[in-house]
């Protein structure tokens, strides 16, 4: 256990009637990233809550930075930062202010908390910007000021949910590269997010959460070589043609045994995406059979499996 910055075993949780996590295995070893993805309402947050101990499981273990957070609490609290999907910093403070406040908070002695505050404002280019209002700071300003105030105590394990959502593309990108650095550091990440391109990015491993059970895990490229190392994507030529090649090409998905499950339906398009290895002679021999008449295909195109294709296998939902 010593080797897993996070280790769930079988943890479930209900609201009332309603199953949000049935019994979900994970394990996170120290200095890697796990991406948890998963539509909204899958569970991804209440996840979170439950690993960084501000929500108790109905059932299943779980250990944290080595601790156990059911009976060891407070030690796993030392060891965690959590950062949620909206920055948490007070707008009247300063970024030096805020990295200052929160160095004391975790029992640093002033000096100290002063040469970590300046320490975190360079490492996040907010150096310029410290001696201001974080009201006065962008989106993207706002969220590097949270995710530095959540690495004043130098946590071993750190909890990001949907930490780039409402950012601009910049400002995701340098988060990516802080996320590297996290990773590199030796500091485990348990990432949710909504953006399948910072997961195949990020990740290690990525667990795809549906229905309250983990669907699959794996590195980015195992998932997208469930759904097929490549992908043959359609545009018919109207909603008739549609209609009647869809069952055709549900049959067609469900006879190739590499990937049983590859078929993905995107009707406000007129769009089918169908497995492929990608050769010319496999996507004639696709085409034949869908389209013998060669008049319901109005474009087609051959691309590599993305997560996207996996997330919309396996949960059946938009990313």
């Amino acid at each position: 256990m010593d080797d897993f910055g996070i280790h769930a075993t079988a943890l479930t949780k209900s609201y009332g009637a309603l199953r949000v996590l049935d019994g979900i295995d994970l394990a996170v070893p120290r200095g890697s990233v796990l991406a948890l993805l998963g539509p909204n309402g899958a569970g991804k947050t209440t996840t979170v809550r439950i690993l960084a101990t501000l929500t108790e499981p109905d059932s299943g273990t779980a250990r944290v930075a080595g601790h156990d957070t059911a009976s060891e609490q407070a030690l796993v609290r030392r060891s965690i930062s959590l950062t949620g999907q909206s920055a948490a910093v007070d707008e009247l403070q300063t970024g030096a202010e805020t990295l200052r406040m929160m160095g004391r908070l975790c029992g640093l002695r002033p000096r100290a908390a002063r040469a970590r505050a300046d320490e975190l404002l360079a490492r996040f280019g907010l150096a310029e910007a410290g001696g201001r209002t974080a009201k006065s700071y962008s989106g993207g300003m706002r969220r590097r000021l949270d995710l530095a105030a959540s690495l004043v105590a130098r946590p071993e394990v750190i909890f990001l949910d949907e930490p780039t959502a409402g950012l601009d593309p910049r400002s995701r990108q340098d988060l990516w590269e802080l996320v590297r650095e996290l990773r590199a550091d030796g500091t485990s990440v348990l990432l949710t997010t909504q953006y399948l391109e910072e997961a195949d990015r990020l990740a290690d491993r990525v667990a795809v959460l549906a229905g309250g059970r983990i669907a699959a895990e794996g590195t980015p490229s195992e998932l997208k070589s469930r759904v097929a190392g490549h992908r043959l994507d359609l545009t018919l030529a109207s909603r008739a043609a549609y209609e009647a090649l869809t069952p055709r090409a549900v049959r067609l998905a469900a006879q190739d045994s590499t990937s049983p499950e590859g078929l993905t339906l995107t009707p406000e398009e007129l769009g089918l995406s169908l497995p492929t290895d990608g050769s010319a002679a496999h996507v004639r021999s696709v085409l034949d059979e869908l389209d013998p008449d060669r008049t319901a295909v109005d474009r087609f195109a051959v691309r590599g499996a993305t997560l996207d294709d996996v997330f919309l296998t396996l949960t059946g939902a938009a990313p």
